[in-house]
C-alpha cells in the first residue's frame, strides 16, 4: 500500500530530492574550494573566464525550460479537455430539448448521470487510475445515442451531431486519463541535474580566488534553480494539488441541470 502511494506521489519525492540534492551539492562544493588542505590545488584552477558560465548555464536553462513546457502543456491540455467535455454535455442537453418527451427525458438523464460519474472520477485521476462507473456511464450514453429509437426521434442531421459529440466526449476522457498517468521521466531530470551540478562547479571555479564571491554566486544559483525545478516537479499530475484542474464545469451540469422549456 505504501509502495503504491509512493508511486502515485513520486513527483513530490523527486521535488524533495531536487531541493535537498542542490543544497548538499552547494555545501560540498563550497567546503571543497574553501578547505585549507585543498586550497592550493583549487587555486591552480584560477583563470577560467566568466563567459564560460554562459555555455553550461544556457544548456541548464534550456533543459529546465523544455521540461517545464512539457509539464504546463499537459496541464493546459487537461484543462481544455475538461471544458470540451462540459461543452459536449451541454450540447447534448440542448439537442435533447428538441426531442419527444420520452427520448428527451432519457437523454437528459443519461447526460446528468455521466456528468456526475465524470466529476466523481477526479479522486481516481489524482491516484493515476480511472473510474469504472465513469466508463460505464460513457458506454450507456453512447448506447442510448446510437440506438435506432434515438436516430428516429432526432433525425439524421441531429443524430449525426449527437454521435460526433459523444465520440468527442470519450476522446477527451481518454486524454484526461492519459495525462493523469504521466510519470516523471528520470532520464530527463538526471540530465538536468547533471547540468546543474556542472554549472555549480563552474561557478565555483570562476570565483575560486574570491571565496565570498564564490559563496554568493553558488547560493544565488541554488536558490534560483532548486525551487524552480521543485515547482515543475510538483505539477507532474494535473489532477493533483497544487496544479489542480477542477471538475467544476462538468460537476455543475450534474448539480444544476438545465430546465427543459
Amino acid at each position: 500500500m505504501e509502495t503504491t502511494r509512493l508511486a502515485v506521489y513520486d513527483h513530490y519525492v523527486y521535488a524533495a530530492v531536487a531541493l535537498l540534492g542542490t543544497a548538499l551539492a552547494a555545501v560540498a562544493i563550497w567546503r571543497l574550494i574553501a578547505a585549507p588542505r585543498w586550497r592550493a590545488q583549487v587555486l591552480s584552477l584560477a583563470g577560467v573566464v566568466p563567459p564560460f558560465l554562459n555555455i553550461l548555464g544556457v544548456l541548464f536553462g534550456l533543459t529546465l525550460a523544455f521540461i517545464a513546457n512539457d509539464t504546463w502543456s499537459a496541464h493546459d491540455r487537461a484543462m481544455n479537455a475538461v471544458y470540451r467535455e462540459a461543452d459536449g454535455l451541454r450540447t447534448l442537453d440542448a439537442l435533447a430539448r428538441g426531442l419527444p418527451d420520452a427520448p428527451r427525458a432519457d437523454l437528459r438523464a443519461a447526460v446528468r448521470t455521466h456528468a456526475a460519474a465524470t466529476a466523481a472520477e477526479w479522486q481516481q485521476l489524482a491516484q493515476r487510475s480511472s473510474s469504472p462507473a465513469a466508463q460505464h456511464s460513457a458506454d450507456q450514453l453512447l448506447s442510448l445515442v446510437a440506438s435506432p429509437a434515438m436516430a428516429q426521434a432526432a433525425g439524421s442531421s441531429v443524430h449525426s451531431l449527437m454521435l460526433g459529440t459523444v465520440a468527442d466526449l470519450r476522446d477527451d476522457r481518454d486524454l484526461r486519463i492519459a495525462l493523469s498517468q504521466m510519470h516523471v521521466n528520470p532520464l530527463k531530470w538526471m540530465g538536468m541535474a547533471f547540468l546543474g551540478l556542472l554549472t555549480l562547479i563552474s561557478i565555483a571555479v570562476v570565483h575560486v580566488e574570491h571565496l565570498r564571491a564564490a559563496a554568493t554566486a553558488i547560493v544565488l544559483f541554488s536558490v534560483a534553480a532548486a525551487p524552480t525545478a521543485a515547482i515543475v516537479l510538483m505539477q507532474g499530475n494535473p489532477f493533483q494539488s497544487p496544479s489542480f484542474v477542477s471538475p467544476a464545469p462538468i460537476a455543475q451540469l450534474a448539480l444544476n441541470p438545465a430546465t427543459a422549456p
